[in-house]
């Protein structure tokens, strides 16, 4: 069954929106390389399984499984080990923000590599989801000294976002050379997880395993709805839509999140928070609307 464009923006951007409450049952007594690692294996395991039940090509060239490699080495392994380290020092506000510059390296990197011109209501779009992003944090913001930023761990989140960006770009890359996405995913989120795992090993992290429910109902969430439903509907999008336009997910996520907030945590609504929200959503509607601006 083919998905619209609408659908495939709305379930990443609603289950990723969701997944910063959940990766807290993720914290505590497993580090978070070893989660991670964990996640995209299992993920990248039961893709294969369903791709064997299902009966979908396997069958994959060395040419092809080294860019199916890059895939899930840049998505599914630096991107998230980066992001990981940079938030043991840097509040959500700065990475969410960092983040919202995705767009700008989708479309840069889209004309670099795949020689594709954004439309001008592309930038448009970024610019308010940027300024909107600002706006959403800007309470968390004021209480940072600009002394005190971490230079280090700002370095480690803008790369992150840089390897999540050129991700964007392999998949697709490797969806115009006609590598089916779930395949892909399969295989690239198996090759994700493992190289986490050894960067854990040759750092020294020690092996560790929650057997308890908390840890164990999240991890399957994240690996069945966050790794394989999201990111299959995602890079699907990027296939339809292209990288630059498909960014915007990331920029909508902290309005799920806030939203859930609001409903969960009784979190209360400043002025800057409305006005922040209602430019990320407008710069949405501008980026995938059909008409040009």
């Amino acid at each position: 069954m083919k998905l619209s464009t609408a659908t495939l923006f709305v379930i990443p951007a609603l289950i990723w929106g969701s997944t910063f409450f959940v990766i807290k049952f993720q914290l505590g007594v497993v580090d978070p390389t070893w989660s991670v690692s964990y996640r995209f294996i299992l993920a990248g395991i039961i893709l294969l399984l369903y791709s064997r039940v299902k009966k979908l090509n396997l069958q994959f060239s060395r040419a092809e499984h080294f860019r199916i490699l890059l895939q899930g080495i840049l998505l599914f392994g630096f991107n998230y080990w980066f992001v990981y380290m940079a938030e043991q020092e840097l509040v959500s506000a700065l990475v969410a923000i960092t983040f919202s510059s995705i767009i700008f390296l989708n479309i840069l990197f889209g004309k670099i590599f795949l020689k594709k011109v954004a439309e001008k209501k592309v930038y448009l779009g970024a610019i308010m989801g940027t300024a909107g992003t600002f706006l959403l944090f800007y309470q968390e913001l004021t209480g940072i000294a600009l002394k005190d930023l971490p230079v280090f761990h700002l370095v480690v989140c803008f790369s992150s976002v840089v390897i999540a960006s050129l991700g964007n770009i392999t998949s697709a890359h490797n969806q115009e050379t006609k590598l089916p996405v779930i395949q892909t995913n399969a295989f690239g989120m198996l090759y994700g997880g493992l190289v986490i795992g050894l960067i854990a090993l040759f750092t020294g992290v020690d092996v560790s395993f929650d057997p308890g429910f908390s840890y164990m109902s999240s991890l399957f969430y994240l690996a069945i709805f966050g790794s394989i439903i999201a990111f299959g509907s995602y890079l699907t999008l990027i296939g339809n839509i292209g990288a630059d336009k498909a960014g915007y997910v990331l920029i909508v996520i902290p309005v799920i999140a806030v939203a859930l907030s609001v409903i969960f945590e009784g979190y209360q609504l400043g002025w800057q928070v409305l006005v922040g929200m209602f430019l990320i959503l407008g710069g949405n509607v501008i980026v995938l609307a059909k008409r040009k601006y």
